[in-house]
């Protein structure tokens, strides 16, 4: 695919590295040619220098012949203009704008045709805030990832003594649980080096205390399938956050009416508006969110959960180091780099959750790339690993799943699939019903099936979309 990235900036890179490594053809456009130079030396794609809501500098680009155009400048004024001239003057086909501001929502008329041309609307200050939400929610949890309008989630948690699966083989899932439909899909062992390699997922293997497990279940069982995998942890109710920034304002809007929430800001300015941001019950201090005295005076150790989420990836890890080392019982680092987070999370680390804004949002984005019928992505182990949703389209002659099995399926090493989201037709009502299936291997995928598909590595995803793509001439 022909992709135009307009945007070179932290977003944007994580972009063009994400799509480049998949093989597309990229162009990214920034006025820092430096910047733009630094990624030409690290990845395989083309640089152009200039203004990308300018016709010639898009020309410039490949306009004329590209697929796709995502915007992710620092402007949203310029996301903006940058899609309805990608649409106006040099047609292309998907057009997609990074944008802050909550006025612009994706199904605003002012994004149709008649208005921006803008298909989709990306925001990673939302993507962010909804990620970490659910991780409230769900304290046990190192991600909670919905699919199917919220129907299905895929599960990570890491493993502890005392959980019901822990030191059982999958096989014993049933007698252990046996009324809890749910369908493990990866294990990732920690070996001596501290790095976490995958595990073969089958009915012979056994969880162990520290395996990063991935759980596929319908929303209504993600509890009790944390439950037999760890112990239950306490409720979040006092959060404290490292950094008054755009995420960490929207958060505190979003949990200070379940939360007692406390915003440490370094910026006098930015806490004075924060306060008028704010409820007067979260607490907005200004100080230097690595200040130790800071954290004492304001109770760190009873904090359930710290957040760092400024926008300097080294401020983040030491204030949560600091912040873990003082008593706070989970502590939460937003970090840009992948080689940070990949060192400071895990099995024997004192961070117990990394994430990356890029990530949080790069699956809105693989959604479009992706061929055949796609209806949603998520990143996985940042950007190693993959679940999607397919949908599976056709009939048995035109498909290679629609009417057949499970065990069938040509499925690359290690990949499983975790659910099946199903119409349901009720007698006497014209509704439609959606059934949540855990499917076994003699389940058979019909049309129109929503197929969540668990892919341990990124480069085995080009086969699974293979498998769902619909083709008149197949007759296997």
């Amino acid at each position: 695919m022909n992709i135009i990235i307009i945007g070179a900036g932290r977003v944007g890179e994580s972009v063009a590295e994400s799509l480049a490594s998949e093989q597309n053809d990229i162009t990214v456009i920034d006025t820092d040619r430096h910047r733009l130079a630094s990624l030409q030396n690290r990845m395989e794609l083309r640089g152009v220098v200039g203004n990308g809501i300018e016709p010639s500098v898009l020309k410039e680009a490949g306009a004329e012949d590209a697929d796709m155009l995502i915007s992710c400048a620092s402007l949203d004024e310029t996301n903006l203009v940058a899609c309805k001239i990608a649409h106006a003057l040099f047609n292309i086909q998907t057009r997609i704008a990074r944008v802050r501001s909550a006025e612009f929502a994706d199904r605003s008329p002012l994004m149709g045709l008649q208005g921006f041309a803008v298909d989709e609307v990306i925001c990673p200050e939302e993507s962010l805030t909804t990620y970490i939400r659910k991780l409230i929610e769900y304290p046990e949890a190192l991600q909670v990832l919905e699919f199917s309008q919220q129907r299905v989630s895929l599960i990570g948690v890491r493993a502890v003594e005392g959980g019901a699966m822990v030191r059982r083989s999958i096989s014993e899932l049933p007698q252990v649980a046996s009324d809890l439909p749910m369908r493990i899909v990866g294990i990732y062992r920690p070996d001596n080096l501290g790095t976490d390699r995958q595990v073969l997922c089958d009915g012979d293997t056994r969880i162990e205390a520290g395996d990063e497990v991935f759980v596929v279940a319908a929303n209504e069982h993600i509890r009790r399938v944390l439950d037999a995998l760890r112990r239950r942890d306490e409720p979040v109710r006092r959060v404290m956050i490292a950094g008054g920034g755009r995420v960490g304002l929207r958060l505190a809007r979003h949990i200070s009416r379940d939360c007692e929430v406390k915003i440490i800001e370094a910026n006098p300015a930015r806490c004075e508006y924060l306060s008028t941001q704010l409820t007067s019950d979260t607490l907005v201090l200004q100080g230097d969110t690595t200040d130790e005295d800071l954290l004492e005076d304001e109770n760190v150790r009873e904090t359930d959960l710290f957040l760092a989420l400024t926008n300097e990836d080294e401020d983040n890890i030491m204030a949560c180091l600091l912040a873990k080392r003082m008593g706070a019982r989970r502590v939460l680092a937003l970090i840009n780099r992948r080689a940070y987070a990949d060192l400071v999370q895990g099995q024997g680390t004192q961070i117990d959750i990394a994430i990356s804004p890029s990530q949080a949002v790069i699956g809105e984005l693989l959604a479009h790339v992706r061929r055949g019928d796609v209806a949603a992505v998520h990143s996985l182990r940042r950007g190693a690993a993959e679940v999607l949703e397919a949908v599976a389209r056709g009939d048995r002659k035109s498909s290679r799943v629609v009417g057949r099995r499970i065990d069938e399926l040509p499925l690359p090493a290690g990949t499983q699939i975790g659910a099946i989201v199903r119409d349901v037709h009720v007698p006497g009502d014209e509704a439609i019903a959606k059934e949540v299936i855990i499917p076994h291997h003699d389940t058979v995928i019909q049309a129109d099936d929503h197929v969540v598909v668990f892919v341990p590595r990124k480069r085995l995803v080009r086969q699974v979309e293979k498998l769902f793509q619909v083709g008149a001439s197949f007759f296997g």
